[in-house]
C-alpha cells in the first residue's frame, strides 16, 4: 500500500519543464498507459480519437481563469507589490482573499495604488486583515457597477501562471491557459489536462457520437500547496467549490449503465465526480464544497479512463494519478516519460490511462 509521501519522488530534469504550449493545442505529445496489459504507447494528443467511440463519455471541467495577478505599489514607499487574487468574500464591500508578496512590507492599514497601462491610477486598495502568513483580506474602493469593477480587474489583472513557469505572462497566455470550453469563472488555475482540447478535436469526437459531460470546479492554489506529512492520511486538502448539474449526470450515468469508456478530463475533473457519488455508485447531482484527497489505495466510481498531464513530484495530483493507474506502472510511465522527453507541467504534454 503506497500511503508515505516519500513514495512519490522522483528526480526530474529542469530542461522538461515546458515554458510555453505546443504550437496547436491538439499537437502535443500522449503518452497512452493501459492498465490491464502494462502497455505504454507514444501517441499525439489527437489520437485520442481511436480510443473513444459512440455513446461514450468524456467529463471536462469548465472553470474559467482570471486574471488573478496584480502588481500594485504601496503608498508612500512605492515599493511594487504582487497582489494575488484568491476569492471574492463580499460582492457588495468589494472584500478580497489575497496573498500578497512581498508579505513582511504589507500591513493592516496599508493602501495599494494599481495603475493601468498608460500609467494613470486606476484603482485603490486597503489592506483590513491579515489571514495566513502572506494572505490579507483586501478593500477595494470603486463605486462603479460590478460589470465594471470586474471589467477593471480584468484588464488590471495578469494570467497567472504557476510560479514554475519561470517568466512573466505574455498576451498568448490569456488564451492557451485558458481551455476552449471554459465558461464559468472562478478558477486561479487552468485544470491543464483539458487545454489540449481544439474546437476540431472536440467536434471530431462529437461526430463519432461521443458525449460531452461539463462540471465545474474552481481550481484554487491549494492544488499546488506542498504536501508537509509523510503519513498521506494526514494531509488536509483545501476546500474548493465545485458544482454537477443534472444533465451531467444523466449523460454520464447513461454511459455508466451501458458499461461504455467514461473519461475524466484532468485530476479536478476527477476530484469532482468522486466528491458526488450516490449509494448505488452513479454520479449525483451536487454543488458545494470539496476538499476530497485521492490517494492509494482508493476505490474509484464513475470514470474508467483518464487524460492528465505530468505532475510534480510528491504532489497531491501525481498521488491521485497513481491511485487511477495503479503505482508501480504510473512510476514506470513517468520513468519513460522522462526518458523520451516528454514535457511537463501546466504547458507540457499529455498522458492517457485506460
Amino acid at each position: 500500500m503506497k500511503s508515505k509521501l516519500s513514495q512519490f519522488s522522483f528526480n526530474l530534469p529542469k530542461n522538461l519543464i515546458a515554458s510555453y504550449p505546443s504550437e496547436h493545442r491538439d499537437e502535443a505529445r500522449l503518452l497512452v498507459v493501459n492498465r490491464k496489459t502494462g502497455e505504454i504507447e507514444h501517441r499525439i494528443f489527437r489520437d485520442i480519437l481511436d480510443y473513444y467511440d459512440d455513446g461514450d463519455v468524456i467529463i471536462y471541467n469548465n472553470t474559467k481563469v482570471f486574471p488573478a495577478r496584480l502588481y500594485g505599489r504601496k503608498e508612500k514607499t512605492g515599493a511594487k507589490i504582487e497582489v494575488f487574487l484568491l476569492r471574492e468574500l463580499n460582492k457588495e464591500a468589494r472584500l478580497w482573499d489575497v496573498l500578497v508578496d512581498p508579505a513582511r512590507k504589507i500591513r493592516v492599514g496599508n493602501k495599494l495604488y494599481f495603475k493601468d497601462s498608460e500609467d494613470n491610477d486606476v484603482l485603490v486598495a486597503e489592506v483590513v486583515d491579515n489571514t495566513t502568513s502572506r494572505g490579507r483580506t483586501i478593500r477595494f474602493f470603486y463605486d462603479g457597477p460590478d460589470e465594471e469593477f470586474s471589467q477593471v480587474l480584468d484588464d488590471l489583472g495578469n494570467t497567472p501562471l504557476p510560479k514554475y513557469i519561470e517568466r512573466e505572462s505574455e498576451p498568448l497566455d490569456r488564451e492557451r491557459y485558458q481551455t476552449v470550453y471554459a465558461s464559468e469563472v472562478g478558477a486561479v488555475a487552468a485544470p491543464t489536462a483539458g487545454l489540449h482540447f481544439s474546437k476540431e478535436l472536440l467536434k471530431r469526437l462529437e461526430i463519432k457520437g461521443v458525449d460531452f459531460g461539463e462540471v465545474t470546479l474552481h481550481v484554487g492554489l491549494g492544488t499546488f500547496r506542498n504536501i508537509e506529512v509523510e503519513d498521506l492520511s494526514k494531509h488536509k486538502m483545501d476546500a474548493e467549490y465545485f458544482k454537477i448539474d443534472s444533465k451531467a449526470t444523466g449523460v454520464v450515468n447513461k454511459a455508466k449503465k451501458k458499461n461504455n469508456r467514461i473519461c475524466a478530463v484532468g485530476t479536478t475533473t476527477m476530484r469532482t465526480i468522486e466528491s458526488a457519488v450516490s449509494a448505488e455508485s452513479y454520479l449525483k447531482e451536487a454543488e458545494g464544497w470539496t476538499n476530497l484527497f485521492i490517494y492509494p489505495p482508493f476505490d474509484f466510481h464513475i470514470a474508467n479512463s483518464m487524460i492528465t498531464n505530468f505532475h510534480l513530484p510528491k504532489s497531491s495530483l501525481l498521488i491521485m494519478v497513481c491511485a487511477f493507474g495503479g503505482y508501480e506502472l504510473i512510476m514506470e510511465a513517468y520513468q519513460v516519460a522522462i526518458k523520451e522527453k516528454y514535457r511537463f507541467f501546466s504547458y507540457g504534454d499529455a498522458m492517457m490511462i485506460i
